[in-house]
């Protein structure tokens, strides 16, 4: 399946769902007005970078030639749904993944730090590091290196204020402690765009 056919199958169940729970009742005849709707879509072949490329593989080890992936993370009301699908990745191992501030660059950390919903000045990072105040995508691949992973988040995004990328990472998010959030190195990298939809 190639990287477009991907996003075409998860822009469709996401638009689906978008467009079902913005519908009114029938028997209601006050419209139901619901907030702008934010997508943000990511994808591509993962290659060494250049000036423009979405799709950024930073550890050819890890993320081997023709490896592809594709991001679709979509806030309706208080609702946002994310969703990662690779394939060609290393089979049958464990990454880490999650959305970060800027667009991929060329170096891993041009990325910036995790994407954070909720920001307290002056608390430690790990504080805020969790599967709820952030977006966590880790998957696991099958024996062909495919793999999928879902996040939903009881938050939407606003327009001033959004991702710039998903990172994948070597390992499995650390899910608490000191280190909580931490996966290792960035292997791979995803920019995203926004889409706005009303």
């Amino acid at each position: 399946m190639r990287v477009a056919a991907l996003l075409m199958a998860i822009l469709t169940t996401g638009c689906g769902a978008a467009q079902e729970a913005g519908r009114p009742e029938a028997h209601d005849p006050t419209p139901t007005v619901h907030p702008m709707a934010i997508r943000l879509t990511g994808g591509g072949t993962f290659e060494p970078y250049k000036p423009g490329a979405t799709a950024v593989a930073y550890d050819p080890k890890l993320v081997p030639k023709g490896a592809e992936g594709a991001v679709v993370s979509e806030s309706v009301d208080s609702t946002t749904v994310s969703t990662l699908t690779v394939k060609g990745m290393l089979p049958s191992r464990t990454y880490g993944a999650h959305l970060h501030t800027k667009p991929c660059g060329a170096k891993p950390d041009d990325s910036g730090p995790h994407y954070q919903h909720a920001q307290t000045p002056g608390a430690p990072s790990h504080h805020m590091a969790n599967p709820h105040n952030e977006v966590w995508l880790d998957f696991t691949t099958d024996g062909t290196g495919a793999g999928t992973a879902t996040a939903r988040q009881s938050w939407a995004y606003t327009p001033d204020r959004l991702p710039g990328s998903l990172i994948i990472h070597e390992r499995k998010t650390t899910p608490e402690g000191p280190e909580a959030g931490t996966a290792g190195a960035r292997v791979a990298c995803l920019t995203l765009k926004p889409h706005a939809a009303s």
